[in-house]
């Protein structure tokens, strides 16, 4: 086996590398059964999406997969419904949930009665003690360079180490990986695998439109910035007309709400400029991604990242041996 064995609750993935939730619409059951069969643990979304749309695609998902392939479901405690969601991914038996944006004492005794483990996404170690002591099966550990909503305005690397050593349960790296080499050091700092997100945005199974994903491909070092959303956290986002408008005008108005947050500054709907962007229209809506999105080069099949990402991680893995 190249990589050391990741085990989450049943979960024992081929190789230890988790696909980012990624809403609105980018990863649904088609990236995250892609991910699924490829090895790794695939995540549909569940921003943005109704609930019944939500049952679908993991039932779509699961009929996809090819033998034991493992998907989960992302729902932010930040969403109005959020507890439906999480009840609708217990109801259909997901291998586990993940959840960020605030954490529900709620969600791991409901994860508890249904057998199915809970994840959460932290950026502290105080967040990550909490959670293991509420029943969390595992943290993942969001730095500073992961695309979308931001917990932290530090690098992974930098907070990594204390957070391993707070815990005893699984913790996976997530935010700027890009590369086996860097799989390589997360691992080696005590990581017990890897989240990726951006990286499987570029893919032919990725649920996102032609038009996001050579968004991402045509993106240079200087495109990303941050922008204040209305959830009241920045996000990191590719630079188009939108995030020109809300990052230099003082006169915005909300063309339709969503009513989709427990807290909102109303100052536009993020959910609807995220749809937007789905729907093709990548100038005027928002199209978050990570730090270095730029490394993207090409839009290739997950087996074949997946593939390239085992054998970059062999090759750094066997030169910190030399």
């Amino acid at each position: 086996m190249v990589f050391p064995q990741l085990k989450i609750g049943h979960m024992v993935p081929k190789v230890p590398i988790m696909q980012g939730g990624m809403g609105v619409g980018i990863s649904l059951s088609k990236l995250s059964s892609a991910v699924a069969n490829a090895g790794g643990i695939g995540i549909i979304s569940g921003t943005g999406i109704s609930v019944e749309e939500l049952r679908s695609h993991i039932r779509i998902a699961r009929k996809m997969i090819n033998g034991n392939g493992y998907i989960g479901v992302n729902v932010l405690f930040a969403m109005n419904d959020f507890a439906e969601k999480m009840k609708t991914a217990l109801e259909e038996k997901v291998d586990f949930i993940i959840s960020g944006a605030g954490i529900s004492r709620d969600m791991y005794s409901w994860g508890k009665q249904a057998g199915i483990p809970v994840i959460s996404i932290v950026s502290s170690a105080k967040l990550a003690k909490i959670s293991e002591r509420l029943g969390a099966a595992a943290v993942v550990v969001e730095g500073f360079e992961a695309g979308g909503h931001l917990g932290t305005d530090k690098p992974l690397f930098d907070i990594l180490p204390e957070i391993v050593d707070s815990v005893s349960i699984p913790v996976i790296a997530a935010g700027g990986i890009m590369t086996g080499e860097d799989i390589a050091k997360a691992i080696s700092m005590g990581a017990s695998g890897v989240q990726m997100g951006t990286r499987f945005v570029a893919s032919e199974e990725c649920d996102a439109p032609l038009s996001f994903k050579e968004k991402y491909v045509q993106a240079t070092a200087e495109d990303t910035l941050l922008v204040k959303t209305t959830v009241g956290l920045h996000g990191r986002a590719i630079a188009n007309k939108f995030t020109e408008l809300i990052t230099t005008s003082d006169k915005l108005r909300i063309k339709k709400c969503r009513d989709c947050l427990k807290n909102c500054s109303y100052r536009f709907c993020t959910l609807d400029s995220l749809l937007t962007s789905v729907a093709g229209d990548v100038e005027n809506g928002l199209v978050f991604a990570g730090a270095r999105v730029s490394e993207i080069k090409e839009i290739l099949p997950v087996q074949k990242i997946i593939d390239n990402l085992t054998a970059e991680y062999k090759a750094a893995s066997n030169q910190r041996l030399a």
